[in-house]
């Protein structure tokens, strides 16, 4: 063999293995798929949209991707890349968006390492919160209160009480006192001191305008001036701005009037009373029941035998001729109570069998005609309904429910301190007590908005003391302070926790 042979056998051989030691490789360990490790169910206050962190384990420590994939409620979320779940618009307690109606939220996530995958379906309760509100009892003891109306100038309230007397209420301290009794009336059924409004000249005239049942059933329009002695208020030369006849039932008067931002005095009045407007009076143009009514100051009160301070205002529909002059709108069952806001008339009607609703009158709607009798809201009543009848911006049904009720106390459009209430038109029920909120933008001419959008507001509005059982009317003071009026003996104010 020559000397160089060999290094060939010897690389062959160590190629081959021979009787030389080998290393194996180590096989690579199979992928495995991340896994969840956040909770399945969360909890979140209402009005804010961050809802749940996603969170999982990657056995490789791999980059991970998360994905909404599925759940009932998948469409009302956004999911970042870090795994931030949020609600894509912020969700009410009041007026839950998901798919049951019960404020649970579900929804299911995915993570993927890019190769595998896990899921997990996450529940996400909304809970309620008070949201600034604080409802303080501020008077007790009345009897039979029915409204709080403003003294211009003034942090005190008038609170009238229902068998005539006029009160004066100081909220800071609970005070109150006697300021004038409104004689001469009667209390029968839906009867009495129903109504009240200071002249807009009040802090030089000291005029207050009461909307009365006298003693025959007829509404009355009473002004009243301060008397010499500074004690009270007494009739003037002429006390009865205007009378309707009213005699043949107790129910059904209406009961609010108020000065509209053009200084004319409005009156809403119910349809006479009785079952399903026997007399037809709502719809009768000549009739001044059933109505919106509006007054105007007579630039010349003393050119006719007697002074006459108030006149029908001449811009109305039926100015000319074809009804009676006062009527501004008609087609109303009982607008017990009423507010302006921004101009417009926000009405709410008192229905009989089965709907509640609130009316929107602007002034450009002079000669509106809101249906009643041949409509009960939206839905048929009695009669072959005319064309042009206007809709109103908002109804719900009688009953038990969250949403229901069986007698509409119409409200105001909020302007006091709590910045969450501010702008939300705050209403409610006297017979199932149920209080609500919609925002003013919903409210609009020609649509009709669905109860299930109402903000229930019952434990936003739980009073520190006492209870709201019997909600009468709401009212405000001269700085815009909400009120709430139980009818039993409390008064309360809206303000911030």
């Amino acid at each position: 063999m020559r000397p160089g042979a060999v290094f060939p056998v010897l690389l062959l051989l160590t190629a081959c293995g021979g009787s030389g030691s080998s290393s194996t490789p180590t096989p690579s360990q199979p992928n495995q798929a991340p896994s969840f490790t956040s909770p399945t169910a969360v909890s979140v206050t209402e009005n804010r949209r961050d809802a749940y962190r996603a969170v999982a384990n990657d056995p490789e420590k791999g980059s991970l991707t998360y994905s909404i994939s599925g759940g009932a409620d998948a469409a009302r979320f956004s999911l970042s890349s870090a795994g931030l779940l949020s609600f894509l618009i912020s969700p009410s307690f009041e007026t839950p968006e998901d798919a049951d109606g019960d404020n649970v939220y579900v929804v299911q996530l995915s993570v993927s390492d890019g190769q595998l995958s896990d899921t997990i379906t996450v529940q996400i309760t909304v809970t309620d919160t008070r949201e600034g509100i604080q409802v303080r009892r501020v008077g007790a003891g009345f009897d039979q209160p029915l409204y709080v109306a403003p003294i211009p100038g003034d942090t005190r309230v008038f609170v009238l009480e229902k068998g005539g007397n006029i009160m004066i209420l100081d909220p800071s301290t609970g005070s109150k006192g006697l300021f004038a009794a409104v004689s001469d009336i009667s209390t029968d059924g839906e009867r009495g001191l129903l109504g009240l409004a200071a002249s807009p000249t009040f802090q030089t005239d000291d005029t207050l305008f009461v909307f009365v049942t006298n003693t025959e059933g007829d509404l009355q329009i009473r002004t009243y001036h301060r008397g010499l002695d500074g004690r009270g208020y007494q009739s003037t030369i002429a006390p009865v701005v205007l009378q309707i006849e009213h005699s043949e039932f107790s129910n059904n008067n209406g009961g609010w009037l108020g000065f509209g931002p053009d200084g004319d005095l409005y009156i809403a009045t119910g349809d006479g009373g009785g079952d399903g407007d026997p007399r037809n009076n709502a719809q009768d143009p000549f009739s001044l029941l059933g109505k919106i009514l509006r007054l105007t100051r007579n630039p010349d009160p003393y050119a006719g035998a007697a002074p006459v301070f108030w006149i029908p205002s001449p811009d109305n529909p039926f100015a000319n001729g074809g009804g009676a002059p006062e009527v501004f709108a008609y087609g109303l069952r009982n607008p017990f109570r009423a507010s302006f806001h921004n101009g417009e008339l926000l009405i709410g009607d008192v229905g009989q069998d089965m709907v509640e609703e609130v009316d929107l009158l602007r002034p450009k709607d002079a000669g509106a005609n809101f249906g009643w009798p041949f409509r009960e809201g939206t839905r048929a009543f009695r009669g072959n309904p005319p064309t042009g009848l206007v809709d109103p911006v908002t109804q719900y049904l009688h009953g038990a429910g969250p949403k229901e009720g069986g007698s509409i106390t119409g409200g105001y459009v909020y302007r006091g301190p709590v910045d969450s209430l501010v702008g939300h038109y705050v209403f409610g029920d006297f017979v199932s007590g149920n209080i609500w909120t919609v925002t003013t933008g919903l409210l609009r001419p020609g649509e009709v908005l669905a109860s299930n959008r109402y903000e229930l507001r019952n434990s936003d509005f739980t009073p520190d003391r006492g209870s709201i059982d019997r909600l009468v009317s709401f009212g405000e003071d001269a700085v815009e302070n909400l009120y709430i009026v139980d009818f039993d003996v409390e008064i309360f104010i809206v303000g911030k926790s």
